[in-house]
């Protein structure tokens, strides 16, 4: 997943399905006949179901509400815009917010608009502002699916959201009026007076309310996910058809990502249970908060953030020896936290550390932006704009 489609683009467009199914079906049977561990492969499978089931219909609601804006947008504007979209990313997902934003933040800039422009969202939408529910970011809802309890992240993950984004907004306002300063001369008045915005689809907010009503269903099994799966298909047979051409959208993004989550949740089973009984012998009897913020965000940001949090929650509870999770949230709740934060955080470091960044960037290219290639992204953005936020956060929060 991380080298492939770097290596070779084209030919992993084409074989990515057969090899994540192929590797998830190899790992099974080896569970099945060699390990017979079919408990923890249907704990896997039944956690996969939930996770596909909330993002597929998140990503059906987000695609049936259009954003129409036009003219060009002053710095002060686009700060605004992308705090909102930072609070949307909690209830749609950062997938979910970011399919719905980015098409209109693009056309909001569009007589200026360069890569700055992109890789901050992804910073912001896609990735650091969907930290204050699991509904925010795929790794949250794994940690929910293991345990955590919705409120734990909202009371513990809002003042490191507040000073993340807040830094991140600040450096994109500096960012943004110097370009803005630069090509304000080139742009006429009449295009920068006539600002045009409107909103389409309202009615999927009702299903949007549904679906996070449903997150708390805890019983019977799978009840959460049919109710949820009825509210994506309300939502997409009452959305007009202009409404899913005006945001282009279709099920490509979400076919890639159930197909590569499914090998990837079969696949870990055995590392998972690796993690815990060599866990004590990798990061010793007990590792710091800072130890875990930093290993869980590297690792996130060379790989996908959400298999890379279920490894380290794993490691923590081989560490601790907590029976449960309310055991291990009552023993550790700082590493919880760091492992949680630097998931969702490091995931914006690379176009690799989280599904949405690669969509972002495809969807920019496609509409003539030269976004940067993997090490110039790193280069430009990384190192000198989120790496200083990354270790105020871990200064205020980890440091100790």
């Amino acid at each position: 997943m991380a080298l492939a489609p770097i290596a070779a683009p084209n030919w992993w467009g084409r074989h990515y399905a057969k090899i994540s199914l192929g590797l998830g079906t190899a790992t099974a049977v080896i569970d099945l006949i060699w390990r017979h561990d079919a408990t923890s492969l249907g704990h896997a499978v039944q956690e996969y179901i939930s996770f596909i089931t909330l993002i597929g219909a998140l990503f059906v609601v987000s695609g049936g509400i259009h954003f129409q804006v036009s003219g060009t947008a002053t710095p002060a504007e686009n700060v605004a815009f992308l705090l909102i979209g930072t609070l949307l990313a909690n209830l749609l997902g950062t997938t979910g917010a970011a399919m719905v934003l980015i098409r209109p933040w693009m056309q909001l800039n569009q007589s200026r608009l360069t890569a700055h422009h992109i890789v901050f969202f992804i910073f912001l939408i896609a990735n650091v502002g969907g930290c204050l529910t699991p509904i925010g970011d795929p790794p949250l809802f794994l940690g929910y699916l293991q345990g955590i309890p919705f409120g734990w992240v909202l009371r513990n993950c809002w003042p490191v959201w507040l000073l993340g984004n807040g830094l991140l907004l600040i450096i994109f306002y500096g960012v943004d009026k110097i370009h803005f300063n630069r090509a304000t001369p080139s742009i006429s008045k009449v295009h920068l007076s006539k600002e045009k915005r409107k909103i389409t689809g309202l009615t999927n907010l009702f299903f949007l309310a549904l679906i996070l009503g449903a997150v708390f269903i805890k019983q019977p099994p799978f009840a959460r996910e049919g109710f949820v799966l009825l509210a994506a298909a309300g939502s997409w047979y009452t959305t007009s058809k202009a409404i899913h051409s005006a945001n282009r959208f279709h099920f490509h993004p979400l076919i890639e990502v159930a197909v590569l989550f499914a090998g990837i949740f079969i696949t870990m089973v055995p590392a998972l249970e690796w993690l815990d009984y060599r866990s004590r012998d990798l990061l010793g009897p007990d590792p710091t908060p800072g130890i875990f913020y930093w290993s869980t965000g590297a690792l996130s940001a060379i790989l996908d953030n959400a298999p890379t949090y279920l490894g380290f929650l794993q490691t923590l509870f081989g560490i601790s020896r907590a029976p449960g999770m309310a055991e291990l949230l009552a023993q550790k709740p700082a590493q919880v936290l760091a492992i949680s934060i630097g998931a969702v955080f490091f995931g914006a470091a690379t176009y690799l550390g989280n599904g949405p960044n690669m969509m972002i960037k495809s969807i920019a290219e496609q509409a003539g932006v030269r976004m940067p290639t993997f090490l110039n992204y790193l280069w430009k953005f990384t190192l000198p704009f989120l790496l200083p936020v990354l270790v105020m956060v871990w200064l205020a929060f980890f440091h100790g």
